[in-house]
């Protein structure tokens, strides 16, 4: 039963379990408990309060509520006052603790364990009345139990606001609530000092109930202005993020495009490695007189063209929209055909200048006669006059096997920068390329790695330089054998006099070892072995005569003919090829006997003349 069952119980007359259990009569366990903890207590002699008697009954028992330990405390007073405790030797002793008055339960001839207060000094009392029945309300309250019940009905419930409220303790200003503290102080359940404590907890409850509330709303409201205040923080850093990357690819873009202007870093894959090495060997350029260039922009201004245009003509690219070279086959005279690249107009001016201020300067291994100034097949071929053997050897594919790589080591090697080099050795190879079509345009797509072109004026230069530790060797074998050796080209040719026929085979072998070694292969099918009794040529020209060069004899009864025909048909009517400027053509042939043979090239010239 709840509290406020008691109270409404009280002024409705109706009995409250405490009067029922007074008598013994409630068979509540609780009473049951009570008793017997207070038997336990007493068996025992000890001293105990009824606080203590409540403890020892309830403290098995979960959720113990204020009621309970009222209604225990309860019970040992009504078992006092039926005389239980009398046939135990027991009484009681009113005693006073820092908390307040207690009854203190002991053996009647022991001294309570507490000490009684000490006793102060107090004015006179006047004569104090006749002794007040503590149940007569009416001479305390001035009402009597029938008034405060009629009083209590005549209170409209919804006059005040605290009915049915059990979240609050109602004020003592409210009406019904002072009524009910007067029927509580009037029936002993409470003091008057525990009414005041009571409403002062309630006036604090009243006053801080709804400061959680509050402190959640507020911390509510103050969530929201934070996520409010974050979200805006998390805009504006965002914000400041996207300017930022802004600014940043903004000054990412100057940067590439400056250095698109200014600067040459990348060329295409597979060449672009060594382009951030822009380290020169000053000295060993200054030695040798080359121009001194470290940059890609040192290679733009010693060309005469920007940036831009350099990064045109040097970028490879797999598969290019626009070729630097225009490539045409042309039949060879030993069969087959050759693929020539013929460069580009501003291609072809890079390329003369490379082979005038870099390729020139560089000294040429002596048995080297192709495309040195000074020599030529004449003087390849004056070096084998009268010998008894005479070797002619070819190398397989010379140009297209002196690869990019071969050309950049062949300028690192005089002392250019790695980046310098790479740029260079572009400006001078070129892979051989085929033409196809891909969703409508057509590109020139590379089939082989980029090489020395057959075409290109530096080609030739570049060759002799590669070829130089090949000539080192192969003239040193030779001299070491009494032979003698040149090169035009990629045709070697070995001679030497009577005596030798029996080291020939020996000699090939090691020529062969040597050549593959230094990156080179023997075509084999175009060696020949020529001795001194059949006709002996050397680089189309015939050696075997002591002292003399000779023109093979088909070619001069060719332009014999020719030149004899005319005069009867006309010049014209013997172009039987189609040749475009077949006059400039035959003065052509013509002056090549003049350089071997002048006695007949002179000849020949004087028969065209009168023509």
């Amino acid at each position: 039963m709840s509290f406020w069952k008691k109270v409404v119980d009280f002024f409705t007359g109706g009995p409250t379990s405490i009067e029922t259990s007074a008598v013994g009569t409630s068979g509540s366990p609780l009473e049951a408990a009570i008793w017997s903890a207070i038997k336990s207590r007493m068996a025992k002699g000890e001293s105990f309060t009824p606080i203590d008697v409540v403890d020892d009954a309830t403290s098995s028992t979960p959720g113990r509520t204020v009621k309970t330990i009222t209604d225990g405390i309860a019970f040992v007073d009504a078992f006092f006052a039926r005389g239980l405790f009398a046939p135990h030797g027991y009484t009681r002793t009113l005693t006073s603790t820092p908390s307040g008055q207690n009854w203190l339960y002991h053996p009647a001839s022991s001294a309570p364990l507490v000490a009684m207060p000490a006793i102060v000094a107090q004015p006179a009392l006047k004569a104090s009345a006749p002794a007040i029945d503590p149940y007569d309300v009416g001479s305390l309250l001035t009402l009597t139990p029938a008034e405060l019940r009629t009083r209590a009905l005549k209170i409209v419930p919804w006059r005040t606001a605290w009915i049915g409220r059990t979240d609050v303790i109602p004020p003592e200003s409210d009406e019904r609530t002072a009524l009910i503290d007067r029927g509580l102080e009037l029936r002993g359940l409470l003091t008057r000092a525990q009414l005041v404590e009571i409403h002062r907890v309630g006036d604090e409850w009243l006053k801080h109930k709804d400061a959680p509330r509050l402190a959640q709303s507020r911390a509510a409201k103050n969530a929201e202005e934070a996520v409010a205040q974050l979200r805006a923080e998390r805009a504006r850093t965002k914000e400041e993020k996207r300017a930022a990357s802004e600014a940043r690819k903004k000054a990412r873009a100057e940067r590439i495009a400056r250095r698109k202007r200014e600067d040459i870093v990348y060329l295409g894959r597979g060449v672009s490695a060594l382009l951030g090495d822009r380290r020169a060997h000053v000295e060993k350029l200054n030695a040798l007189g080359l121009p001194v260039m470290a940059s890609p922009a040192d290679v733009a201004t010693a060309l005469g063209v920007t940036i831009p245009a350099l990064r045109f003509l040097c970028f490879h690219a797999e598969a290019a929209r626009r070729a630097h070279y225009v490539q045409f086959d042309v039949p060879k005279r030993s069969g087959g055909v050759r693929r020539l690249s013929a460069p580009m107009p501003r291609l072809a001016a890079a390329q003369q200048w490379v082979l005038e201020h870099v390729l020139e300067k560089l000294p040429v291994e002596r048995p080297a006669h192709g495309f040195v100034p000074g020599r030529s097949t004449v003087t390849n071929a004056r070096e084998h006059v009268g010998r008894d053997i005479v070797i002619n050897l070819d190398l397989e594919s010379f140009f297209p096997s002196i690869t990019f790589p071969r050309v950049r080591g062949l300028f690192v090697g005089v002392g250019y920068s790695p980046a310098v080099a790479t740029i260079l050795a572009l400006l001078c190879t070129e892979s051989a390329r085929t033409r196809a079509e891909y969703d409508g345009a057509k590109y020139d797509v590379a089939t082989g790695p980029r090489a020395l072109p057959q075409g290109a004026c530096t080609s030739p230069a570049i060759s002799n330089q590669i070829a130089r530790k090949l000539d080192q060797r192969l003239r040193g074998l030779a001299v070491a054998r009494g032979w003698t050796y040149t090169r035009y080209a990629d045709d070697l040719t070995f001679s030497a006099p009577e005596g030798k026929r029996s080291e020939i085979a020996r000699l090939i072998a090691r020529i062969r070892h040597v050549v593959e070694e230094e990156g080179f292969r023997i075509q084999v099918k175009k060696g020949r072995v020529q001795r001194a009794g059949g006709r002996q040529t050397v680089t189309g020209i015939v050696v075997n005569e002591t002292h003399k060069l000779g023109v093979p004899r088909e070619d001069v009864r060719m332009l014999r003919a020719i030149l004899h025909n005319a005069k009867k048909t006309g010049l014209a009517a013997q172009n039987r090829d189609a040749k475009p400027d077949f006059e400039a053509w035959l003065r052509g042939k013509i002056a090549y006997v003049q350089m071997i043979d002048r006695a007949r090239g002179d000849a020949l010239l004087r028969a065209l003349d009168a023509l």
